[in-house]
């Protein structure tokens, strides 16, 4: 039996012994080596040969990855690993470390215990490890830290020990301060990584060697011997005597917790229902004989097996042929197949217990983030709050009218994989209008759409998302319905900064009907609402809200569904160019209802309270807000004033600048709309020798000079008269 077989063979051994199982991840800013180390750890366990790890790059087995050199999809695989005399299973998930893809990243989060938080010792902490800190620290996963590319401090900067201690102590420093910031209360100083505990380890995943405190002591090897074999370029030997998935599998054991620990403390951030029903106690303690809960964090599409959803089992056990329940969908779905991860393979199983990470194949209404159980009636896990949303789209459109229904299937199938991008039909002009987090992230899905799917498109230019917003009070506007016997008076206002970032961060949930509405009436009094409209939120709207602000009028409990029906409409299509709505408030404060229930259906209340919600935003002064981007440039100094003339140019504001040596930093802000052509743009400028990374950083109010300029070519591009209504507006 071979090493990968025997090691297949023990890993379905140990997926029943949940305290001998850790489920990890990497993290890291882009290019700091996390699918490399990723690649050696499977070859150090035995599951692809160790002369290609690394090169191989097994978890970047999308073809667009390896052309690229980037990890698009977070890829999962499992091996075993000996510590301290006993074998453990290690579920291990590589991540993206691209901006575009952070979705996937959040949504990794949730599927882990602990996290592998990469820098590389040549570039520090840089601002994308600081996205991926946040995340981990939301969904109280645990970090612990490798410092990457050592070699190439020796190698390439020529750099003594006693400098590369200091930049070493740097990073530790700035890693340890972001997690003071962002960790829950509980954790700020148990989570803080230190070397003398060994939960830092320094090395190169390139060249296949790590070396620890523990490690240090437990070999006699220094830090010094490590220095020295670096400097006479033998990285070979030094990966024999210190191979590198031996020192972080070994941190992993130690330092991660194993599922029953980590469900104790992430159950209760993650799943809000009652931790005193079954189902919470099963999940609490991890239970195998408990109801199923499982939460899918990713789908994959399989050209063999078809649509397979990989996540977390929090309880139960999954059984092929189990009948499964997806909250939010009307029908049960069957299991047909579970199966453990290795790289690109999978091995089927018949059953796999709680606590494990699972392939199943078979449960074909559930999209990335669904909650499946085998209750029907099971509180859904939390959504999970990505950190950025779509702000780039292109129309795309099927070059051959025989291949339209497949397009329509495979943009299905797109948005269900990838819950980051979003999918709208245009029914004026029958384009399919495909949303992003950036050009590269809509490149890929375009791509996937030719390639994978064998759908030839033709795509747009791409083209920005805006919100629309208020600037000030307005109303109270009247909104008459079309048989003028129902009357409505809405006002609305900017909603609360304060409010807009709790819904923002997940911490007030939107979509849809107000669930728990003490504890939001409790939040939003905290946030220094009055007491009577905190009670009377009847909607809320990705981040808008709407509130019944009326007493004692007759018959509108009947028709109040209907208002939030129109107050949904109203906030997906503003009044300026038919964008989404941001930050919004809408109130109901008086409406003059007929009795009979005839005259007050759909046709006639939407309208109407649609219409008055527009007439207020247009008397309250209407705004569109921008996307905006963070930009984050390392230049030499001698190039700083081509970089900073080349941001300027795009309508940036410079934030901050700071010198390390012979390198200038520089961090600006820009519009999304601005930076397309950057890329090129940067490296003529700069001849090559800039990095750079963005990150996306919301709305802001655009110039009110460009603004008429640029909601006309909306408008004219979505087909709609060029100019939106004066302040007058009426649409009864």
């Amino acid at each position: 039996m071979g090493r990968k077989e025997e090691n297949i063979r023990k890993a379905q051994a140990l997926m029943h012994k949940v305290k001998f199982i850790r489920n990890i991840g990497t993290a890291a800013h882009i290019d700091h080596g996390k699918t490399t180390l990723s690649d050696n750890l499977i070859a150090g366990a035995g599951m692809m040969s160790e002369e290609l790890a690394g090169k191989q790059l097994l978890l970047d087995y999308d073809e667009q990855e390896q052309a690229r050199g980037i990890t698009i999809n977070a890829a999962n695989a499992s091996m075993v690993h000996e510590y301290g005399g006993s074998e453990y299973l290690i579920n291990l998930i590589d991540t993206p470390g691209h901006v575009d893809f952070g979705g996937d990243v959040t949504r990794a989060m949730r599927a882990i215990d602990g996290v592998i938080i990469l820098v590389c010792a040549v570039e520090g902490v840089m601002p994308q490890t600081e996205t991926v800190i946040r995340q981990a620290m939301k969904e109280k996963v645990k970090p612990v830290l490798f410092i990457n590319k050592v070699d190439r401090l020796i190698n390439e900067l020529r750099v003594d020990a006693e400098e590369m201690q200091n930049r070493f102590l740097k990073i530790i420093a700035e890693v340890n301060e972001r997690i003071k910031k962002l960790a829950p209360e509980e954790f700020k100083e148990e989570w803080m990584v230190k070397v003398e505990d060994g939960s830092v380890a320094f090395g190169s995943a390139f060249y296949n060697w790590a070396i620890s405190a523990p490690f240090m002591k437990r070999s006699g090897i220094t830090f010094k011997d490590a220095y020295d074999y670096c400097a006479k370029e033998d990285q070979k030997t030094l990966a024999k005597v210190a191979p590198i998935h031996q020192i972080l599998l070994d941190m992993t054991v130690r330092h991660m917790p194993n599922p029953v620990e980590a469900q104790r403390i992430r159950v209760p951030q993650i799943w809000h229902g009652d931790l005193d029903s079954d189902i919470g106690k099963a999940m609490y303690n991890c239970k195998m004989d408990g109801p199923v809960a499982f939460m899918v964090t990713k789908i994959i599409m399989d050209p063999h097996a078809g649509e397979i959803s990989v996540g977390r089992l929090f309880s139960g056990k999954m059984k092929k042929g189990q009948i499964l329940y997806i909250v939010g969908m009307p029908n049960p779905n069957r299991v047909q197949t579970v199966a453990l991860s290795v790289g690109a393979d999978r091995i089927t199983v018949d059953e796999i217990d709680a606590g494990n990470i699972v392939c199943a194949s078979g449960l074909k209404d559930a999209v990335a983030g669904s909650t499946v159980s085998s209750l029907e009636d099971m509180d859904a896990f939390e959504r999970i709050v990505h950190y950025s949303e779509p702000v780039v789209t292109v129309a795309i459109e099927a070059k051959h009218t025989k291949d339209l229904p497949k397009l329509v299937e495979v943009l299905r199938i797109i948005s269900k994989a990838d819950p980051s991008i979003q999918v709208e039909i245009n029914q004026e002009t029958g384009e399919h209008l495909l949303s992003g987090m950036g050009e590269l992230h809509l490149e890929i899905t375009e791509y996937r759409i030719v390639h994978d799917h064998g759908v030839d498109i033709t795509s747009s230019e791409p083209i920005v998302v805006y919100r629309e917003s208020t600037e000030g009070k307005g109303g109270a506007f009247e909104g008459k319905s079309p048989n003028k016997h129902n009357r409505f008076y809405l006002e609305v206002e900017p909603l609360e900064e304060e409010v807009l970032k709790a819904i923002l961060d997940g911490e007030i949930q939107s979509g849809g009907k107000i669930k728990h509405a003490k504890e939001l009436a409790r939040q939003l009094q905290d946030m220094g609402w009055d007491k009577k409209e905190a009670k009377n939120v009847s909607h809320i709207h990705n981040t808008n809200m709407f509130v019944n602000a009326t007493s004692g009028i007759q018959y509108l409990h009947e028709t109040i569904e209907l208002c939030n029906d129109a107050f949904v409409e109203a906030m997906e299509k503003g009044p300026l160019g038919q964008e989404r709505c941001q930050g919004v408030k809408v109130k109901l404060v008086d409406a003059k209802l007929h009795e009979d229930s005839i005259h007050r259906g759909p046709a006639q209340v939407i309208p109407a309270v649609r219409s008055a919600i527009y007439g207020a935003m247009c008397q309250a002064g209407r705004l569109l807000l921008e996307p905006k981007q963070k930009v984050f440039i390392n230049v030499p100094q001698d190039l700083l004033g081509n970089a900073v003339k080349e941001m300027q140019t795009r309508r940036a504001v410079i934030e901050d600048m700071s010198q390390e040596e012979e390198m200038a930093n520089i961090e600006a802000k820009a519009p999304v709309a601005e930076m397309f052509g950057f890329a090129t743009a940067i490296r003529s400028a700069t001849t090559g020798r800039a990095l750079w990374s963005t990150e996306n950083s919301g709305f802001e109010k655009l110039p009110k000079d460009l603004q008429p300029d640029v909601v006309r070519q909306i408008r004219i591009r979505k087909g709609l008269k060029p100019e939106p209504y004066d302040e007058r507006y009426y649409a009864a």
